[in-house]
């Protein structure tokens, strides 16, 4: 899926994963957040969880996302929210940014791993900007149960892209890291950021139907709502999982 897709197809959302504010304030009390942390966002979308925790416990931050769209929605969401002196947000590819080495008491990845071609691997790239004892925040799908063959291909995935609950603590695993809380998302979190889009498809196709994506965006309508009814509502789960560094 191509950025201008996902910038129409989340044109209406604040969160650009399937999360409620309530999970997002929820995980929020699990990491035990407190005034004067900071936090390095990686793909911050909208800056949604940057903007309400903020907000909410006076942490200040970064946020890096290449999508100016975002950015600007980011950048107003913060002013809306009086937490704009706090927050700084930067145009930048996630998985170049260079941050400053130990600087941050949380990074967060929140739903796109792909910046460092998978799990372990982001989980590598973020390390450097995390303060000793710090926590890393991951965004990451997982494998309910197997799916069909077919699966892969309709979802745009490769079977070994994600894992099961227990393999993601494996891949956690390996990178250093302990598993110690997570918050995952329910079906009804699912339902509220994928069906969310094909009402906001559906209007930016009205309104832009000689715009030249307009076919890409009317064959991803289509192949999305199919996909996600058959797969990933069945067997597609996804959540944020806390980590902490292994005690040396």
């Amino acid at each position: 899926m191509s950025l201008r897709i996902h910038e129409i197809a989340e044109g209406n959302h604040r969160i650009l994963n399937p999360f409620t504010e309530e999970k997002l304030m929820l995980l929020g009390e699990v990491c035990r957040l407190r005034p004067g942390m900071r936090q390095l966002d990686l793909c911050c979308g909208k800056g949604e969880m940057l903007c309400q925790w903020s907000r909410r416990w006076s942490i200040t931050g970064v946020g890096v996302d290449i999508s100016k769209v975002f950015l600007s929605a980011a950048r107003t969401r913060a002013a809306e929210m009086g937490v704009e002196r706090g927050i700084t947000f930067v145009e930048a590819d996630a998985g170049l940014y260079k941050a400053e080495a130990h600087a941050f008491d949380v990074v967060s990845c929140i739903g796109a791993t792909w910046i460092g071609g998978g799990l372990v691997g982001t989980l590598t790239l973020m390390l450097p900007a995390l303060k000793e004892g710090g926590l890393v925040l991951v965004g990451e799908p997982y494998w309910i149960d197997q799916p069909p063959r077919e699966a892969y291909a309709r979802l745009g995935v490769k079977e070994e892209d994600f894992a099961s609950l227990l393999g993601t603590l494996d891949r956690v695993e390996s990178a250093g890291l302990d598993l110690v809380e997570m918050v995952i998302a329910d079906p009804n979190s699912w339902d509220r950021y994928e069906a969310a889009q094909w009402w906001t498809i559906h209007e930016w196709l009205r309104e832009n139907p000689n715009d030249p994506d307009a076919p890409a965006v009317r064959d991803y309508l289509a192949a999305s709502r199919r996909d996600y009814l058959t797969y990933s509502r069945q067997y597609l789960g996804w959540g944020v999982f806390v980590l902490k560094a292994k005690e040396r």
